[in-house]
């Protein structure tokens, strides 16, 4: 069967209350499928439909679905229920749930857990949120250093088997400090009489601290193609790991945080459609508040020179085609240097040859553009729209969209470095607040050409 018309199936089944057939489908489908499935449930069907699932099978699908749907079923579990998924989560897992949820149901699931369990969740949620403490797991597979390989696979086998991951193991001495790492692989291929301080690796160990950041450690996976990550405290103990699935997590979270920010919307955690009209309103409100008042500053420099658009009023025909040429500009080397500095291709010390090279960049475009411009204004606009160009107001335009295209590319390169080196996201220094500051330097370009040109 194709994967919808699984979901289709448990559909109409749950619609015809065929809860014996929904149970033998959904045994045989992925979590992540069936957790979709229970979003498009009535409210009164997903506590029925859960029960229906196997222990370890409910337990992946309940760490798939929307946070409101997770407090809905957890409202509707009893006490034994409730307990049951708890203690199938993953740590992690288990902290997430319990970071995300309202305080009375953090309440419920931390008494409910067991007191291993709710250990291990109380010192994940004493990390930063924005650190790599707050995304670990403290479950994992430790060796020591003068185990046997036979000794080693008989340990794994006893404590592995409700672990995320064992695909890495990961030896520490008697103060648990982190020593070395062996892959499960190494553990296959070797003697059973061989000693695991024989067969690790000491040289290549990457490991990360808990308080540094989850991008930067999400980044590590992608950098040195990473499956799961040690994470040490401040004296190199070992005291959990990152595995893949949550670095992926965190690189979704930071680009869509980045793109809200770069779009000046205050980041929200919620899905958009999860989102009510109010919430949407308060996120935006603030920045367009923000960007209203300060494009008042394009409106005093029109004014100021009010006299001279007076003096020659076609000259405000082409304030529109200016300004918004100078933003895209500035707006396309922010964009660029933003994602640099998010891959960590770009830093502050490169901040001279991201300028040089944007410079260069510019001085191509404005140079195209402006012969562009130069041709539509004085051939098309004069002779063929008939309006009264005269040779140096077609100077004044491609002058300008020179200029400004090279003080926008440089103002987008330099503002979102400036902007991380002072400790600010780079993002907030995106597309509005480049086109506001550039809209005024356009202005001012403009009209000082037109002043010195055409003596105005």
């Amino acid at each position: 069967m194709e994967k919808m018309t699984l979901k289709d199936t448990v559909l109409k089944l749950t619609a015809d209350k065929k809860y014996k057939a929904i149970r033998e489908v959904m045994s045989v489908m992925n979590a992540f499928d069936i957790a979709e499935i229970f979003e498009q449930l009535p409210d009164n069907k997903r506590p029925v439909l859960f029960r229906l699932l196997p222990k370890e099978l409910a337990a992946d699908v309940f760490v798939e679905l929307e946070d409101d749907i997770k407090e809905e079923l957890i409202k509707s579990f009893s006490d034994s229920e409730l307990a049951a998924v708890i203690d199938e989560l993953y740590v992690d897992d288990a902290a997430d749930l319990a970071e995300e949820m309202p305080a009375n149901v953090v309440r419920r699931i931390l008494r409910h857990a067991s007191p291993d369990m709710r250990k291990m969740i109380n010192e994940i949620l004493r990390y930063p949120d924005d650190s790599a403490g707050s995304i670990m797991n403290t479950e994992y597979i430790s060796l020591r250093a003068t185990m046997s390989v036979e000794h080693a696979v008989a340990h794994i086998r006893k404590t592995g088997f409700d672990k995320e991951t064992i695909n890495t193991l990961y030896v520490i001495d008697k103060g648990r400090h982190l020593i070395g790492v062996v892959s499960i692989r190494a553990l296959l291929f070797a003697a059973p009489q061989d000693i695991i301080e024989d067969i690790m690796d000491t040289h290549s160990i990457i490991f990360v601290n808990t308080l540094d950041d989850k991008e930067n450690v999400a980044m590590t996976f992608e950098k040195y193609n990473l499956t799961e990550l040690p994470v040490t405290d401040t004296e190199k103990r070992l005291v959990g790991i990152v595995t893949v699935d949550d670095a992926i997590d965190v690189l979704q979270e930071e680009a869509t945080e980045d793109i809200e920010k770069m779009a000046a919307i205050t980041p929200s955690d919620k899905p958009y459609l999860k989102t009510s009209a109010a919430e949407t309103f308060a996120k935006r409100i603030p920045w367009l508040m923000l960007l209203m008042i300060s494009a008042t500053f394009t409106g005093i420099i029109i004014s100021h020179f009010e006299s001279s658009l007076g003096a020659l009023p076609i000259l405000t025909a082409f304030i529109p085609m200016l300004m918004d040429t100078g933003g895209n500009s500035g707006s396309q080397a922010s964009v660029t240097v933003i994602r640099g500095i998010s891959l960590g291709d770009i830093r502050f010390r490169d901040i001279l040859r991201v300028i040089s090279k944007e410079l260069r960049v510019a001085l191509m475009c404005g140079a195209v553009l402006a012969v562009t411009a130069f041709a539509k204004v004085y051939l098309i606009d004069k002779f063929i729209m008939g309006k009264e160009i005269t040779l140096l107001i077609a100077c004044v335009i491609s002058a300008t969209l020179l200029v400004t295209v090279v003080i926008a590319k440089i103002v987008g390169c330099s503002l979102p470095l400036l902007a991380k080196k002072i400790g600010f996201d780079p993002a907030v220094m995106a597309s509005p607040f480049i086109t506001t500051i550039v809209d005024a330097f356009s202005l001012l370009i403009y009209f000082w050409f037109a002043n010195m040109i055409l003596k105005l």
